[in-house]
């Protein structure tokens, strides 16, 4: 699999919500979601917390600058009995509503009501579950705690 991420992944995902109370949603272009409605994604690079990759991925994605809520649900599983793969969903509200694709990772994108999310064939299992369960209260992510010098943090949050 993949040697450059090694065999522990860590990807952030945000659900975007307009004004109009519409989700941002892409199709990728490859992968197992390809050609699936799906919430814009990636993975964590090295110096940066999970908050900060998430406003990175939405961006370079979408173009769409969000405003986070805090964070809603994570996901795990292991690929083929040999990669944990997790992800942290988020939750983010956006004022900005021009979006502007990556055309290297991208079908489309666009901001769509969850009831038609909810009736398209294409919706992902995440976006089905979402509609289908619920979106719980974020954790809202607490800055300026420090664990401890002797960790040598450069960057500490909770997520409560």
């Amino acid at each position: 699999m993949s040697i450059k991420r090694g065999n522990v992944w860590l990807a952030v995902s945000g659900l975007v919500t307009n004004r109009q109370g519409e989700w941002l949603v892409v199709k990728k272009k490859y992968g197992g979601l390809k050609g699936k409605w799906s919430l814009p994604a990636g993975f964590v690079d090295p110096n940066e917390t999970v908050d900060e990759a998430v406003l990175r991925e939405i961006k370079e994605e979408t173009g769409i600058i969000g405003n986070i809520k805090g964070v809603i649900g994570f996901r795990s599983g292991v690929i083929q009995n040999e990669i944990s793969d997790n992800m942290i969903i988020f939750s983010l509200t956006t004022e900005d509503e021009k979006i502007t694709i990556q055309e290297s990772e991208l079908l489309e994108a666009k901001f769509v009501h969850p009831d038609e999310l909810a009736k398209d064939p294409t919706s992902s299992v995440i976006i089905k579950y979402l509609l289908e369960k619920g979106i719980s209260e974020p954790h809202k992510a607490h800055d300026g705690v420090n664990p401890g010098d002797q960790f040598g943090y450069t960057a500490y949050k909770l997520f409560f």
